[in-house]
């Protein structure tokens, strides 16, 4: 989900009052316990070769070295933080040299929260991660009960830390369209917004087992479908052929 909103006085507190850097337990997290936890939660890594499992870990370590993490309300415990990281990656992971250079902080709420920051006592409180712009830039907010059930649940094809990284991807532009310009040659640009619109037609028509979160405009399509891709590409393929085929190519994932 991608917000512009005015930063609250609740906000500014917690941006100001950060910690310089995750702590250093963190940031040798991929000792046994760290690969241990990452073995267990991310599907994705479960999948790879010995050798792209140490280039993931490589990575997992970097962005947490550069990104600073810190809980608004809630703990932020060992899993969290590699879930985090491997959210980052999974998406970037055939772009060796990739960083987020729009990113330096992400806070994670405990839950759901509104358009105002707040995640208790709040009936609308129904964002389950966002990236910032305008005063926000550069900020990423995650709920840990949404973080934890993206990875709870590998193949239901909704996993927030992703769409909410896939976002980022897509902004690296200068534009978050759904059009990731940048990682695509310019002869694949129109087909693939038509496909999207496409996409989101059969949503609406309830002819797509897409969530139909993604029928919101085509930015939230792509992060949607994205989420999706990366759960469970096998069933992915079956239901969405030319999908697959596009995704493959602007995520160069064989």
């Amino acid at each position: 989900m991608i917000l512009l909103i005015p930063v609250t006085i609740y906000v500014v507190y917690y941006l100001l009052n950060r910690t310089a850097k995750n702590s250093k337990a963190i940031k040798r997290v991929l000792s046994d316990e760290g690969k241990e936890i990452l073995e267990k939660e991310v599907a994705y890594y479960r999948n790879l070769s010995d050798a792209d499992k140490m280039e993931f870990e490589t990575r997992c370590l970097k962005f947490l070295d550069t990104v600073k993490i810190e809980g608004v309300g809630v703990a932020v415990e060992l899993k969290d933080y590699m879930m985090i990281a491997a959210s980052a990656i999974i998406p970037i992971f055939a772009f060796k040299k990739w960083t987020y250079p729009n990113l330096t902080n992400i806070m994670v709420y405990p839950s759901q929260f509104n358009t105002a920051y707040e995640f208790e006592g709040h009936a609308d409180r129904n964002i389950m991660g966002m990236v910032g712009e305008g005063a926000m830039n550069g900020q990423m907010i995650l709920s840990k009960s949404a973080l934890e059930y993206g990875f709870r649940n590998p193949k239901d094809g909704q996993n927030t830390a992703i769409h909410e990284f896939v976002h980022l991807i897509d902004k690296t532009d200068g534009t978050v369209d759904g059009i990731p310009t940048h990682l695509m040659d310019k002869a694949s640009v129109i087909p693939f917004m038509n496909l999207i619109r496409e996409e989101i037609a059969k949503i609406k028509a309830n002819k797509s087992d897409i969530d139909v979160y993604g029928m919101t405009n085509p930015a939230e399509f792509f992060a949607v479908a994205s989420e999706y891709f990366f759960e469970d590409p096998a069933k992915f393929k079956t239901h969405h052929p030319e999908l697959y085929k596009a995704l493959s190519e602007i995520f160069e994932q064989s």
